[in-house]
């Protein structure tokens, strides 16, 4: 099964009309911003100097992003940092073109989160306090990158014939995995998706962005994805990094008993959604000959123990 993305393309005009919507001023320039797998992102410069980012929701329905959009706003108002929509003269956060979704986002100053120690110190403070904010409708239960894409993916394997060595290998730790970790576990909002590439900041979190796989589960399922995305280098996981991350995380929320023995099983778990998702998208529903291998630096890692 192959997916085709919309493309969005951008004119002045369109970007300026939307900036007079929301009473701001005219446009002086556009520059495409690097990041993120799917959305077009453009910051525009205005006539007075000042910046915003425009974004295109090319690969999401106008549904889904009022609800990730009604995501930001939970953050934002429980005092999680974050960026939301500027609102536009008719009060909403949103407009639409083309069948596609256009917001406009405050333009928030430092580059993607470094990976020293007060940065992941930052980073596993504000993930304590997300992961204590009251819960909210917009947010499902299940996990986008988790065991139901997992089953998506054996669908399109069965329909294809075409199990390769990767999907079953997922299959076998799935199950696996599925019976290490507690349903018990402490529960709240997560973010899903703890990249570097979704975290401003310059020695400190400045923005949380891209609540697209923000999902209600097992808080220390978080911290492990931040530990995947921020805890290594290349193919070696490094302790001073767990250790910021960790100690930051407990300043606000201390783990439990269960949680600390399911760290191993959740980091795994976490681990396998990232090389699933890029299994998913490059291989099977957008293939990518220049990213097509990109899932295995997670298999790879799945090989190498480390001591949490």
């Amino acid at each position: 099964m192959v997916i085709e993305m919309r493309r969005a393309e951008v004119g002045f005009d369109e970007a300026n009309d939307l900036l007079n919507q929301a009473g701001l001023p005219n446009l002086n320039s556009m520059e495409i911003l690097q990041g993120g797998w799917d959305n077009t992102n453009i910051l525009l410069t205005l006539s007075d100097a000042s910046k915003v980012v425009l974004k295109v929701w090319n690969a999401n329905t106008v549904e889904e992003v009022q609800r990730v959009v009604a995501r930001h706003c939970h953050l934002d108002e429980n005092g999680i940092p974050t960026a939301v929509p500027i609102q536009l003269a008719n009060g909403n956060l949103i407009t639409e073109k083309g069948g596609m979704s256009w917001t406009l986002l405050p333009f928030i100053e430092g580059g993607m989160l470094d990976t020293d120690e007060n940065s992941l110190k930052s980073l596993g403070e504000n993930l304590a306090r997300l992961h204590q904010i009251p819960a909210a409708d917009c947010f499902p239960d299940d996990y986008r990158m988790g065991w139901s894409l997992f089953e998506e993916m054996y669908v399109i394997a069965d329909e294809a014939n075409t199990w390769s060595d990767f999907l079953i290998t997922l299959k076998k730790e799935s199950e696996s995995l599925q019976n290490q970790i507690p349903e018990s576990l402490p529960q709240g909002i997560l973010h899903g998706d703890v990249f570097p590439d979704n975290i401003i900041g310059d020695g400190a979190v400045a923005a949380i962005l891209d609540l697209e796989e923000a999902f209600i589960g097992p808080c220390a399922f978080d911290l492990m994805m931040a530990f995947v995305g921020f805890g290594w280098n290349e193919d070696e996981p490094l302790i001073d990094r767990w250790n910021a991350l960790l100690e930051g995380y407990e300043s606000i929320r201390p783990l439990t008993q269960d949680e600390k023995l399911a760290l191993p099983a959740l980091h795994r778990y976490a681990t396998l959604s990232i090389a699933a998702w890029r299994y998913w998208k490059h291989v099977m529903t957008q293939p990518d000959e220049a990213l097509k291998m990109r899932y295995l630096e997670m298999t790879g890692r799945l090989e190498i123990g480390f001591d949490f």
